[in-house]
């Protein structure tokens, strides 16, 4: 008897089939029943690459083998999955079974995960496509009755493999192109490039280039205090005729550009009566929808500092291992139309939940499950749907996978709850021909935020600081009680974090120009919702991002990158552009308006392209914005020339890198370097580990090749000085006393010493790093150390745990040891556990944590070289009342 095969997507939709259709047996890796076999991928199965006889390796890698455009392209398994894919292919290859049926997800990635299969496996039964975008037992019922016919699925199969292949050749090609180039002068530098990530690296480099060139400025605000009958309020000036200035976005109605022009307002309204008016009206604010997988990306990083990967290991793992949560990998935030009783069935699971009880039952009794095109719609829906919690009871949570089943779940639940209902206030106070602005927000009733456990709050509703605003009775005069002109300073851009880089590529094609192309993207964006965790990750390994925190900064290899792709005139590598071009023309060939072939000779010809222009310059010669330096050549006076690669001399061999240490050098600091023979110390170098180092450079003459060259000093053969003699301080005043010994403590490169220290013989051993933790601790605040025991609250110390900053004040001991010491903060809870000594690159999280102990962190702190603090960093020692010997500065 013959029988059909059903290929799904994941397991969990087999497992679905197999309950709706009914009659099946389980068998390890398939069910079986009279009519059917079912059985499933685990996502991609099979990867394309370059078929052997054309493949090159990376050895290899030169122009001479490309551009590299097969004929046709090989299938790989993939290593982890291939036991699935042994499974399929016995499958198919059995005699009894005659037909095949595509259940994998509705979209582009479903048809090529199962046409991949197909062709690896050699299908020759003839194929039926389910398509199916609700999994409720009804939808499948109905998707079984009307199978489609392979042929109405091939547009949309093209389409699939022409992005997948497209994707292969312009990220094949592209890397080996920009490594050839940049490994041209030796050694082996890969330079990834790809359709996703590279204009993702732009969005970041871009915004980092806006933050160098950003220049503060100084405005100042007028605040005011005005007494009523009632109590006091506070109010801020406002420019009446201010008019929005494109050109400029600082300037903003309550900002002035002059202190005359501030003090003059503070002048003109002092203790003068000021006439109100005002505006009350109710608003309402509706829940958050819910979550696809970017937008929990997104909060779970905001919320909790998950990466994008670690939050979608955390979903899968609820997904696939506890059961508790739908499929991750999805870019809808709508549910089907049908799902209306699965919601319900949801929510009587989490009313058994103590934490969920109040809440579900509650939206149940109000009946508030119901039709609602926010909540359910098909329209809205390509591939998967929302992610929501299931009806399985959660058990044995780790507490991350507790919080983002608790996140998940509390967003289902409140897309269901009204809005929350606020009384708004806005008052306007005039005083000499002056306007102040004053609001004020009350809530009236908590509708979903309840779900978050905000309540009204009765008794502080007319208070100062409760949100409201007093009252001011009509025709009253108020005093004007208290007027202050405050100076700020303008802020460059925030840097992205990933959650808002995951929006920025989600929102990419809002920076597309061309509105068929942005509409073309409209939904997409850079990436999708199950890659753009991998793009970033990717973008980490290779060296082209590092975190900071939370932020997300550009290496120098990522502007060295960019500046390439900009000269050698491929920039639609570097923008959304592609993407858009690419989606508008698979999208075409999905209704068949273009043919695959089409469409590949086109990126062929890009390929082209791109390997062409490579080709074609050379590191010097590649165009760019660069800078002529005024300090002539130390070497030979002649003018030197910044390039893509170097600081080069016109007229000499003299020439020197651009990103010593994986920094990129400021065209000031060359100038200094090049004046002074010497500059530093300079912080933001990174060590092969990624590990960050201060370091002075300096350029001195080397009498081999008869030149200068550049070279890091880290001050460990200052201790005798040049040529062995001692080193002489009588140029310098000392900065205090030696805490050890009583002598004078001296700057000396990279550390504060005792001159007993460097003396012949030696009789000290006192020396502190000049940078700890990559806070830059001035000769100021050493002399303050020395003479007064403490330095003040200092802001940029880096954990090299978390990486976040922290805030701390250095302390000198009676034994010379040099110590952290915490700000006091309130408790919030009694302190349990140790106390808060610990490392110093743990001290400040233990500190935040646990106010109420000890209050100093005795990770000593002196006492290093830079030599020594790399071996310190590489080996992290949970060192606590370390001597200051072997206690040395994490990061000096």
């Amino acid at each position: 008897m013959s029988k059909t095969l059903i290929i799904a997507e994941k397991p969990s939709v087999a497992n679905d089939i197999a309950k709706t259709l009914g009659g099946f047996t389980k068998h390890d890796e398939y069910f079986e029943s009279d009519q059917y076999i079912l059985s499933s991928a685990v996502g991609h199965l099979l990867e394309i690459a370059v078929p052997e006889e054309y493949d090159v390796k990376r050895g290899k890698w030169s122009f001479t083998h490309l551009p590299m455009i097969p004929p046709h392209f090989a299938l790989n398994p993939i290593a982890k999955t291939e036991s699935r894919l042994k499974v399929l292919s016995k499958l198919i290859k059995r005699k009894d079974v005659t037909t095949l049926i595509n259940a994998c997800d509705a979209g582009r990635e479903g048809e090529l995960i199962f046409r991949l299969i197909a062709q690896y496996t050699k299908a020759k039964q003839p194929v039926k496509r389910l398509w199916l975008q609700s999994m409720t037992p009804g939808a499948i019922r109905e998707g079984f009755a009307h199978l489609r016919d392979d042929e109405e699925m091939l547009p949309l199969a093209n389409a699939a493999r022409c992005r997948s292949e497209a994707d292969w050749l312009i990220g094949i090609n592209g890397t080996r192109a920009m490594t050839a180039f940049n490994s041209k002068e030796g050694g082996f530098y890969l330079t990834t490039v790809g359709r996703v990530q590279t204009p993702t690296l732009s969005i970041v480099v871009e915004r980092e280039e806006k933050i160098k060139k950003f220049v503060p400025r100084d405005y100042w605000e007028v605040h005011a205090e005005f007494v009523c009958a009632a109590g006091i309020y506070k109010g801020r000036w406002l420019d009446k005729g201010h008019k929005k200035d494109e050109a400029d976005p600082e300037k903003r109605p309550e900002r002035l550009w002059s202190k005359a022009a501030a003090d003059s307002i503070v002048a003109a309204c002092r203790d003068k009566p000021g006439n109100v008016t005002e505006e009350s009206k109710p608003t309402t604010q509706m829940s958050p929808g819910l979550f696809d997988l970017t937008s929990l990306q997104r909060e779970a990083n905001s919320r909790f500092g998950f990466s994008a990967k670690n939050t979608l290991g955390l979903a899968q793992a609820l997904y696939e291992k506890h059961k508790v949560l739908t499929y991750p990998r999805t870019d809808s935030r709508h549910l089907p139309e049908d799902y209306i009783n699965t919601v319900k069935d949801t929510m009587e699971a989490l009313a058994e939940n103590n934490n969920y009880h109040q809440f579900s039952k509650q939206i149940l009794k109000q009946g508030w499950v119901k039709p609602n095109k926010r909540i359910f719609d098909n329209t809205k829906i390509s591939d998967h749907f929302a992610i929501i919690p299931t009806t399985q009871v959660p058990k044995n949570l780790s507490e991350p996978e507790q919080k983002l089943y608790d996140l998940v779940t509390r967003r289902f639940m409140a897309v269901f709850f009204p809005p929350a209902e606020f009384q708004v206030t806005t008052r306007y106070t005039e005083v000499s021909g002056h306007q102040f602005k004053s609001e004020g927000k009350v809530m009236i009733n908590p509708g979903w935020l309840a779900i978050y456990g905000k309540q009204v709050e009765e008794d502080d509703k007319d208070k100062e600081g409760g949100g409201n605003l007093v009252a001011v009775a009509p025709g009253e005069k108020v005093k004007t009680d208290k007027v202050t002109a405050n100076g700020l300073v303008t802020k460059p851009p925030a840097r992205y974090t990933e959650a808002t880089l995951l929006s920025a590529m989600e929102g990419a094609g809002k920076l597309v120009d061309s509105d068929e192309l942005r509409e073309a993207m409209a939904g997409k964006g850079l990436g999708t919702p199950a890659t753009r965790a991998a793009i970033i990750e990717g973008l980490l390994n290779e060296k082209y991002l590092i975190r900071e925190g939370r932020e997300m900064m550009p290496t120098a290899k990522a502007f060295q990158l960019m500046t390439l792709l900009h000269g050698l005139g491929v920039d639609e590598l570097t923008e959304p552009e592609l993407t858009g071009e690419w989606e508008h023309k698979l999208a075409q060939m999905e209704r068949g308006k273009i043919s695959r072939d089409e469409f590949m000779r086109e990126i062929a010809q890009m390929t082209q392209i791109i390997v062409k222009r490579a080709k074609e310059y050379d590191n010097d010669t590649i165009p760019g914005d660069y800078a002529t330096l005024k300090t002539p050549c130390p070497n030979c006076g002649g003018v030197v020339k910044e390039n893509y690669r170097r600081f080069a001399c016109t007229k000499c061999e003299f020439s020197m890198s651009k990103v010593p240490g994986g920094r990129q050098f400021e065209i000031a600091e060359v100038e200094e370097l090049l004046q002074n023979r010497t500059i530093g110390p300079l912080q933001g170098f990174r060590s092969k580990m990624g590990r960050p180092f201060a370091a002075i450079l300096k350029i001195s003459r080397d009498e081999e090749i008869k030149n200068f060259k550049l070279e890091f000093d880290f001050g460990q053969d200052q201790a005798e000085g040049e040529g062995g003699e001692p080193v002489d301080f009588s140029e310098q005043t000392p900065l205090g006393a030696c805490p050890k010994c009583g002598s004078g403590v001296y700057e000396m490169g990279l550390a504060y010493v005792c001159e007993k220290t460097v003396a012949k013989p030696k009789a000290c051993d006192f020396r502190s790093s000049r940078i700890i933790l990559q806070q830059e601790i001035l000769p100021e605040q050493m002399a303050k150390l020395l003479n007064d025991g403490k330095t003040d609250l200092l802001p940029g110390f880096i954990s090299q745990r978390t990486r976040r900053p922290f805030k701390a004040f250095l302390v000198r001991g009676k034994d010379g040891k040099i110590s952290f010491e915490f700000e006091e903060r309130k408790a919030k809870a009694p302190a349990k556990g140790k106390a808060a000594a610990a490392d110093a690159d743990d001290g400040a999280d233990e500190a935040v944590a646990k106010p109420a102990a000890k209050k100093t962190a005795t990770k000593t702190a002196a006492k290093t070289t830079a030599t020594k603090a790399k071996a310190a960093a590489a080996k992290k020692p949970a060192l606590r009342k370390a001597t200051p010997k072997k206690a040395a500065a994490p990061d000096a």
